[in-house]
């Protein structure tokens, strides 16, 4: 018996165990499941379907990942759920499996995934993100790298949040969060740029000005759309930044939070 697994957790054959890895008491593990070095599941997680678990996760109790969607369009396809390393994922999390639109459910690197969130099938949230308490992510969200979702929170299906946004806790998002901006409210609405986690991150004042010059050309100036974009490009030919924002708002398809 490996000393790191409590002798009442259930191990199915053919589940990859780093030996190094920390399970529980009363921890499910099924047979498609691989958890990699240095991660610690607490008492009473469940993993199953093919759970893909990566290098100093800290999973805390009552989490589940790795069950089938709730998407009564899911029909038993094979699909997965992918985790990186460095994560913290807090009591009674969910994270379901995707279905045959992406296949995969994705979290990355550094996320703080706290209490009672729910990540749906064919949702995608990248490196360094923060979920507060009860935010819920619908199908296929996809949250960029560094983006704070606020408690309480629900996320409309095929919806984006933009890197580096903050949405405000106890909104309700049902359209495209611009990056680099904080959205708050029932329906969530553009409140301005997210300058207090963009000094936090190290962002210069020169690209902190520039920002805020876009979302006044973006929500300020009774612009169509279309026109703000051009003017974007014109004023700020060589902000990676800036191009960034004029890529995302091209790709949607629900709209902005404008």
């Amino acid at each position: 018996m490996n000393k790191n697994i409590h002798e009442t957790a259930i191990i199915a054959a053919g589940a990859k165990i780093a030996d190094d890895v920390k399970i529980g008491p009363y921890c499910i593990i099924g047979p498609q499941v691989s958890i990699d070095s240095g991660t610690v599941l607490e008492s009473h997680v469940v993993v199953e379907g093919e759970t893909i678990i990566g290098k100093k996760n800290y999973i805390f109790s009552f989490v589940s990942i790795g069950k089938v969607p709730q998407d009564l369009k899911f029909h038993g396809e094979e699909t997965r759920v992918v985790i990186g390393d460095n994560n913290k994922i807090r009591e009674f999390v969910t994270i379901h499996r995707g279905t045959e639109d992406r296949f995969e459910t994705t979290v990355g690197n550094n996320c703080l995934i706290m209490a009672y969130v729910h990540i749906a099938h064919d949702c995608m949230v990248e490196d360094n993100c923060i979920l507060a308490n009860g935010a819920t992510l619908a199908g296929h969200v996809y949250v960029e790298e560094y983006a704070v979702i606020g408690g309480l929170t629900p996320i409309h299906q095929f919806v984006r949040v933009g890197r580096h946004a903050m949405v405000g806790g106890a909104s309700a998002v049902n359209q495209d969060v611009v990056p680099y901006t904080l959205a708050e409210g029932n329906k969530a609405r553009a409140a301005y740029i997210n300058i207090t986690g963009l000094k936090r991150r190290g962002f210069t004042e020169e690209e902190i000005k520039n920002l805020r010059e876009s979302y006044k050309i973006i929500f300020k100036r009774g612009l169509k759309l279309e026109e703000a974009l051009v003017q974007l490009k014109e004023k700020f030919p060589d902000d990676k930044n800036i191009d960034h924002i004029i890529a995302f708002i091209k790709k949607s398809k629900r709209g902005i939070t404008r």
